[in-house]
């Protein structure tokens, strides 16, 4: 089975995808399987294994990469049985995102600026770093990998995102304007430079920039919903909302807006992104109406 795995890795590899903690997971299947004298999946092993994990969801994360596989070496091979995925029940709740007003982005900002040195490169540095996060979406692991080479003039190349994808990220001519300034100040000497550095001219660590964005937060008063304290990330949320709620009301071109969105976020599958509709009590009230006023004209005679 060991051999049914590697081409397996090799070819989701070829198609973009790291396949690290993949790797691990059927390599310890296979293992487990062949201590067993099988060569094949079978559901009840791949049940026992998965077992060993230490709470449902890695139980459950457990099993459903042997099932990909599983769905994977059966093209060619049936003898190999699928396992049931939602055999351990679990389910993925993602968190409610704090959603940013526009004056609290500004806030921030402005918070940012005054940090110490005021007027020094590390304020200009957290202000242009959140005003990009706030109007591009960029992921911030994607900000903080940005040389000045990114920086082109229809927009960012992100390049080996979180899916080792690579996507231009077209920039409104304010923030491009806002951006320029800001390497001015930078005064960077190589192409190879990080755009966004700490005081040693190094490329800024999320660390720092997550501490330094909960202080901003602190001293901004912005408040929590629903008991959690907003985050750096929801500034990507806040993002994709702001985008959908932007968006023309045409129903007939949601499906268009959405595939638009997907593809400028680097999203790798489009539910991330209709994950978005929930986000916001205006977009689901919107899709509350339209699906009663389909459900009204299909019960018309």
């Amino acid at each position: 089975m060991l051999n049914d795995v590697e081409t397996y890795l090799a070819l989701r590899r070829a198609t973009g995808f790291a396949m690290m903690n993949a790797e691990y997971l059927l390599k310890s299947f296979a293992a487990f399987a062949a201590e067993r004298g099988q060569i094949h999946v079978h559901t009840q092993t791949a049940i026992e294994w998965a077992a060993r994990g230490p709470s449902v969801a890695q139980r459950d994360a457990r099993l459903k990469a042997v099932c990909r596989f599983a769905r994977h070496v059966r093209l060619e091979d049936a003898r190999h049985e699928l396992p049931p995925a939602n055999h351990f029940g679990a389910r993925k709740r993602r968190r409610s995102p704090h959603i940013y007003s526009a004056a609290a982005i500004d806030r921030l900002i402005r918070a940012a600026l005054r940090l110490r040195p005021e007027g020094g490169l590390r304020s200009w540095t957290y202000a242009t770093l959140i005003a990009l996060l706030s109007t591009t979406g960029l992921r911030i692991s994607e900000a903080l990998k940005l040389t000045v080479a990114d920086v082109a003039s229809d927009g960012l190349l992100i390049r080996e995102t979180k899916f080792r994808k690579t996507r231009l990220v077209p920039l409104h001519d304010t923030a491009m304007a806002g951006l320029g300034r800001y390497l001015v100040r930078r005064r960077s000497r190589s192409e190879d430079d990080p755009v966004f550095v700490d005081a040693h001219g190094l490329a800024l660590r999320y660390i720092a920039v997550k501490e330094t964005f909960d202080r901003l937060v602190g001293r901004t008063g912005i408040a929590p919903t629903a008991q959690r304290r907003p985050r750096l990330h929801d500034l990507r949320h806040t993002f994709a909302v702001r985008v959908l709620q932007g968006s023309s009301v045409d129903r007939s071109r949601t499906g268009a807006h959405m595939v638009a969105l997907a593809t400028y976020m680097g999203h790798v599958n489009i539910y991330a992104t209709y994950w978005y509709l929930e986000a916001a009590a205006e977009l689901m009230r919107d899709i509350a109406v339209a699906g009663e006023e389909f459900i009204a004209e299909g019960r018309q005679p």
